[in-house]
């Protein structure tokens, strides 16, 4: 590790932090990434950060570490694109040395480990192969099947009641369980696969333990897997020719479930609150101007679930946006800040969507380049969240926000983009029991 007095210079933070003597940097004051605004009204947090700093903008993470939010779209186009000048390397930073082992946001920054997640280069490159061709062949048909069923399943257990929390009850629940059944868990684990992962997302003091539960799921499918084959994601990942170990296995497993999980339910939660609240978008709907799709494309653009996403790390010092860059400093993506980039929203004006990006996905909601959200886990991702939505209108056509929008609360984080809950009401219905 670099040692303190070599640390190169870059944004400012303050002496105050939880990695015990992190060192004052000369520059930009920094903006913190933390506060209520980023909850409430993120978009008002960037165009400040816009008019006051440019396209890349000095932050403090919690704990006073440095780093450099890039929210231009064409400056983050052009560090995605470029994966030996700022790779996903985490090895490469140059605050560890200043890390405690409690940082909060370790989990999220990651250490080196062989995953998917969290190599770079070739090595990278080997286990996206690898995880790509297993979901390349998870068929559509068969996957649509999936999702209705288990909607259905889902929606039978609240659908008498005649209230629900889109969240808690069919939001979260529903990618989970889709994702265990896809990578060859029988349903019966699901709720356990589930558990785990709200433990992990919680983030609290059981997290920990949570995460090594969800290890321990894994350990297991792949015994099971590896003793008899089935036509399931972990299977076909344990028969692509390159030798992975088990730790590479269990580690892919965990980054493609968990990956999978929040983002989509808040991409679920997102799109039902659009639909909900904004009665230009409900009438449109309605009358078949607009559909499920088109709200899904919207929340891509507006409120994508991702909205920081850590991180990159500079290979060698550099310039971008006008910014001296150095070696191992952290570079975090602002993904929903570069999707509200003026200079980009001037050619999006043309469209028929209800903010002119009708049909467009030239948004970075699943990041871009070496490195991005692979396209097969996208198109599950898409597929999960609209037949979910569309089975859940079509089984309760008269759903309505049950509380006034101005009291919905967002997820408490500068990085995720979703709600805590999302209370409905609508007529009461019998269950199908088609499911069972």
């Amino acid at each position: 590790m670099t040692p303190a007095s070599a640390v190169p210079p870059g944004p400012a933070v303050s002496t105050a932090n939880a990695g015990g003597g992190c060192p004052v940097r000369a520059g930009t004051a920094a903006v913190p990434l933390s506060g209520p605004e980023f909850h409430t009204e993120p978009q008002v947090v960037y165009r400040a950060m816009r008019r006051e700093h440019g396209p890349v903008v000095p932050v403090e993470l919690p704990g006073g570490f440095p780093a450099w939010l890039v929210i231009g779209y064409r400056e983050l186009h052009q560090v995605t694109s470029d994966g030996e000048l700022f790779p996903r390397d985490v090895a490469l930073w140059n605050q560890w040395e200043h890390v405690p082992e409690d940082w909060p946001l370790l989990p999220m920054v990651g250490r080196p480990m062989p995953s998917i997640y969290f190599t770079a280069g070739a090595e990278h490159r080997r286990h996206a192969v690898m995880v790509g061709q297993a979901l390349e062949e998870v068929e559509p048909f068969e996957l649509r099947g999936h999702c209705e069923q288990l909607a259905d399943r889902i929606i039978d257990g609240f659908c008498h009641r005649g209230t629900v929390d889109l969240i808690a009850d069919f939001a979260v629940p529903l990618p989970v369980l889709v994702l265990a059944r896809l990578i060859g868990f029988p349903d019966a684990d699901g709720p356990r696969i589930a558990e785990v992962l709200r433990d992990l997302a919680d983030g609290g003091s059981g997290a920990q333990e949570a995460h090594l539960r969800f290890g321990e799921h894994m350990r297991r499918l792949l015994a099971v897997r590896r003793a008899a084959p089935g036509p399931d994601v972990t299977s076909r990942m344990l028969a692509h020719p390159d030798a992975f170990t088990d730790e590479e296995y269990v580690l892919d497993l965990m980054a493609i479930t968990a990956a999978g999980h929040l983002t989509t339910a808040d991409w679920i939660g997102n799109s039902l609150r659009l639909m909900l609240t904004d009665d230009q978008f409900a009438v449109a709907l309605s009358d078949g101007r607009h559909s499920v799709a088109d709200a899904m494309n919207e929340v891509l653009w507006e409120e994508c679930p991702t909205q920081i996403l850590a991180g990159r790390w500079a290979s060698r010092d550099t310039r971008l946006g006008g910014r001296d860059i150095r070696t191992g400093d952290m570079v975090l993506l602002g993904l929903g800040a570069a999707n509200t980039d003026p200079h980009i929203r001037q050619h999006l004006q043309t469209g028929t969507g209800p903010s002119g990006r009708h049909g467009n996905s030239a948004h970075l909601a699943f990041s871009h380049g070496e490195y991005r959200c692979p396209f097969p886990a996208q198109e599950i991702a898409e597929t999960i969240a609209r037949t979910g939505i569309e089975v859940l209108l079509d089984r309760l056509p008269d759903l309505a926000l049950s509380v006034p929008a101005a009291e919905l609360v967002r997820r408490q984080s500068a990085f995720l983009r979703g709600m805590t809950a999302l209370p409905a009401r609508f007529t009461p219905v019998r269950p199908t029991g088609e499911h069972s």
